[in-house]
This record gives structure tokens, C-alpha cells and sequence, in this order.
């Protein structure tokens, strides 16, 4: 196993997270690409592991607080780390000490370029980006928002410790319509996927929908609101979780829809 920086070969593979076998993920459309063109250069860095044969088999992406969704100085922030572990396409790499490695690359490449701490963000629940995992690695809670952990580890003495950005607000909601609002930042293919299916669910009901939309890779957009990627129907979260099918976002709109008419 050799760790390495993304190189354009490897392009294609890092947008869909290693997984370039699954149908599913061509729903989530170009988004990524495009986000990696801007935030590239404001200072995100994507680090891959590759085997013997070159192959891609994790992946972790981090840039500075500055730039990202949580307050911070001087801090990088880990928006994910994966190491492809699906039967599927390349086959399963994880236990294999790859997540732990890619870690440490990063850590080491934040502490060479002089900032103060590394932050995480992690999951109470055991599935991916588990906050646990990033416990054993020696990162300390500093922040939580519902199942949500802020994790960090200083580098510095003086390093300060940074905080989740949280909702500050919803949009208005306008009377007699199904009310729906996509934030989109484009760096998760999953949160793109659902958006995706979010739009084409809505299509036979434009009539019946007020829609809103967000771009929130623009900073101040992602500030103003304190959300960074969610879909609202009535300035409910339809999901928090793993994407939501396109069925069942689809049924969850037909129902909404039946209630106004």
C-alpha cells in the first residue's frame, strides 16, 4: 500500500468514491466534479491509498475550517474518509489498517503545512464517518448537534477549538403548497444523489410545489443558513441518514401533495 496525492487519472474514481461499479451512483450527476474544480484551490487536498497494482482503495478529503462548515482558525477539518468496502467492483479493503494510514498522512501533511489541529466530524451511530472510530485515534469531542460529533486534535498549544456551524433559520413557508428546499454543496455524492432523486420526484406536481434551492459552496450562502447539504419538504429534514430512494422520496411528496389538494 502506497499513499499518494490525487492525480487526474484518479479523477474520475475520487468523484464517485471509489465506487465507479455502482449504478446508483451515476444519479448523483457531476456535482462533485464541479465542487473539486473551485474548492481545489482553496486549499482542499485529497489523499488516496492505492495496492500493489495501483488501484484506488481509500480515500480521505480535508481542507481548512476556513472554508468549510464549522468555525475555526488556523484548523483543517476531514470531511471524509473512506475505504471501499463492497463486495463490488474492487472488493472489500477494509480491517485492513488503510482508514488508520490515510489518517496519519493527513495528519502529517496538516502539520507540515503549520496548522494548529486536525478536526473531524463523526457519527454517534455505528456506521460510516463513526465518531468512535476517530476516538480510538486520539480526537477529543468538542462539539455535538444531534447524532453529530465535532472531534479534534490540536497540534498546538495555543490551537482553539473549533465549533459546529448550526442551523440559524428555515425559509418562509408559503400557504397551500408543498414547501421544498434543497441545500446543496456538492462535495458528498450521497447528499448530490439525493437531490437528484429529490428533483425528479417533484416533476407532475410543479403546479403543487414552491421550490427553493441553495447553493451552499458559496461561504456566505452556507453561513447565512447554517445548513450546508439537507433536503426540507414543509421545513422538515426528509432524511438524515443513508440517501433515501427515489421511490420513497417520491411517496413522501405524493403524500404531501395530498393533503393540499
Amino acid at each position: 500500500m502506497k499513499i499518494t496525492d490525487l492525480t487526474p487519472e484518479y479523477e474520475r474514481a475520487y468523484f464517485c468514491c471509489l465506487e465507479d461499479w455502482s449504478e446508483e451512483m451515476k444519479e448523483a450527476g457531476d456535482h462533485k466534479a464541479c465542487w473539486y474544480n473551485v474548492m481545489k484551490d482553496k486549499g482542499l487536498k485529497v489523499k488516496l491509498a492505492q495496492d500493489e497494482n495501483g488501484v484506488a482503495t481509500g480515500m480521505i478529503q480535508y481542507l481548512p475550517a476556513e472554508v468549510s462548515f464549522i468555525e475555526g482558525k488556523d484548523l483543517y477539518i476531514i470531511q471524509c474518509i473512506w475505504v471501499h468496502g463492497h463486495k463490488q467492483g474492487i472488493g472489500n479493503y477494509q480491517k485492513k489498517g488503510i482508514g488508520k494510514t490515510l489518517l496519519k498522512a493527513a495528519e502529517d501533511d496538516v502539520r507540515a503545512m503549520g496548522a494548529k489541529g486536525l478536526a473531524a466530524w463523526g457519527i454517534s451511530f455505528p456506521f460510516w464517518m463513526r465518531a468512535s472510530w476517530f476516538r480510538k485515534q486520539g480526537y477529543k469531542v468538542v462539539d455535538k448537534n444531534g447524532m453529530f460529533r465535532l472531534l479534534w486534535k490540536p497540534f498546538a498549544s495555543d490551537a482553539v477549538p473549533p465549533l459546529l456551524i448550526k442551523q440559524k433559520k428555515l425559509p418562509a413557508l408559503v400557504p397551500g403548497k408543498v414547501n421544498i428546499s434543497l441545500f446543496l454543496n456538492g462535495w458528498c455524492p450521497a447528499q448530490n444523489m439525493t437531490y437528484e432523486r429529490t428533483k425528479r420526484a417533484m416533476k407532475g406536481y410543479e403546479d403543487k410545489i414552491e421550490l427553493k434551492e441553495y447553493k451552499t459552496i458559496n461561504l456566505d450562502v452556507q453561513r447565512e443558513w447554517g445548513i450546508t447539504d439537507a433536503i426540507l419538504i414543509n421545513n422538515k429534514h426528509a432524511s438524515s441518514g443513508p440517501p433515501l430512494t427515489y421511490k420513497k422520496i417520491r411517496r413522501i411528496i405524493d403524500r404531501k401533495v395530498r393533503k393540499i389538494v
